[in-house]
């Protein structure tokens, strides 16, 4: 059999994904970052992936799930307790802010693990199953998702994604101008330019943005998982579609390997790929390695290839990115270059551990109501969507295979 047979498969291999998306979100209960649930997820596709892989294993990794958006609970209230600080103790407001914003970047825009073991300790996991080919291995295919799911975005719910964004963009410029109001304060006091009023003044206007600022303790909901239908077991049910099309196929390859890499705790700031990364940093790369690191599959009219990742600051590997969209492109799958604006996908992580990635995304960037709030769910999947991501997939396998 030929990859036509599995590119022609592509109404039944969506139709399965939708039927185990549903499957697993009425099964398994909600699958946080390092919860039982997303736990018993992963087991669960390691089984329905026993007949389609040679070998397969899962790792497990400790995680602080808590700690990606913790950084709201302290980086908040130092802000909240440098305001009141600014009308007395201006040195004090200044440090308060500069530490609270360190925290909140390097936690929150860079994903490091900064404050981390700050919280609760919890155990999560990646699955790889590998498919070997018959002859020597001269390259490897790696199709990745995340099997957990995000708690709920609030204002994303109430106020779609352009009152979130919104609601973020007016608060850091309040964090920023009352940044240089306090340097403003300080410097007035060693080499006035102005009187005291004026400086009082200017103190009272950052309160406009304090409304703003309490409002970012409630940005999230850990009492809400979400069922993350799309976000992302599309992502895992991708890689776990095609293995299965090969083998009912027929499809063995020569000299490629293919496998399905699930890593856990991506909401939780891309922590299962960072553990793949240090546990692996050289087992594969005897071959040249490329992951499709697949991130909510939703919408059929926004399929692309992110040249650019987390917050647009970390960029694709090239390869990965012209195999991926040169494939869509031969089986007429409409597809686009485009970057990640906010947030990340694992293809960050990856690409900075030293693995050639690329995130394939299916989304609207401009946010939409669905994406990390309860309308993430498996009656509101996109089976076109997924059968055309299906299509280009398979494309980009062969050409990968024949060496392009």
């Amino acid at each position: 059999m030929s990859f036509d047979s599995v590119r022609d498969n592509r109404a039944e291999s969506a139709q399965f994904m939708v039927d185990e998306i549903t499957k697993v979100c009425q099964t398994y209960g909600k699958r946080a970052p390092g919860s039982e649930g997303e736990k018993k997820a992963v087991e669960h596709m390691a089984e329905q992936l026993k007949p389609f892989a040679d070998d397969i294993r899962m790792e497990p990794f400790d995680v602080y799930p808590a700690s990606f958006m913790g950084w709201i609970y302290i980086s908040v209230s130092m802000y909240l307790i440098g305001l009141v600080a600014y009308f007395f103790q201006p040195i004090t407001t200044l440090i308060l802010f500069t530490v609270a914003t360190v925290i909140m970047v390097l936690q929150f825009v860079l994903y490091k693990r900064f404050i981390d073991k700050l919280f609760v300790k919890k155990t999560s996991y990646n699955l790889l199953a590998i498919k070997h080919p018959t002859g020597e291995v001269k390259r490897r295919l790696l199709f990745n998702g995340h099997p957990d799911a995000a708690c709920e975005w609030t204002f994303n719910y109430h106020l779609g994604g352009a009152g979130f964004i919104a609601h973020l963009v007016i608060s850091f410029i309040g964090v920023f101008y009352f940044f240089i109001v306090t340097i403003l304060a300080i410097v007035n006091r060693y080499a006035p330019f102005t009187d005291p009023l004026t400086i009082q003044i200017l103190g009272y206007v950052c309160l406009a943005f304090l409304p703003l600022w309490v409002a970012i303790y409630f940005m999230w909901n850990e009492k809400i998982v979400v069922d993350g239908a799309n976000d992302n077991l599309t992502g895992c049910y991708m890689g776990i579609a095609i293995l299965k099309a090969l083998k009912e196929q027929g499809v063995e390859l020569e000299n490629t390997e293919v496998g399905v890499l699930l890593t856990g705790s991506e909401e939780a700031g891309l922590r299962g790929a960072k553990a793949f990364c240090e546990a692996h940093p050289k087992d594969f790369h005897d071959v040249e390695t490329i992951i499709f690191a697949y991130d909510t599959i939703h919408d059929g009219r926004f399929l692309g290839v992110n040249v650019k990742d987390l917050n647009n600051i970390v960029p694709a590997d090239p390869h990965a990115v012209d195999l991926f969209y040169n494939a869509a492109k031969t089986v007429d799958v409409p597809i686009a270059k485009i970057g990640v604006p906010l947030g990340a996908t694992d293809s960050a992580a990856f690409n900075q551990g030293g693995y050639q990635c690329v995130g394939i995304t299916a989304m609207n960037h401009v946010l939409e109501d669905y994406y990390h709030t309860r309308k993430d769910s498996f009656d509101n999947l996109d089976p076109v969507g997924l059968a055309n991501c299906f299509a280009a997939s398979v494309q980009a396998l062969e050409d990968f295979d024949n060496g392009m």
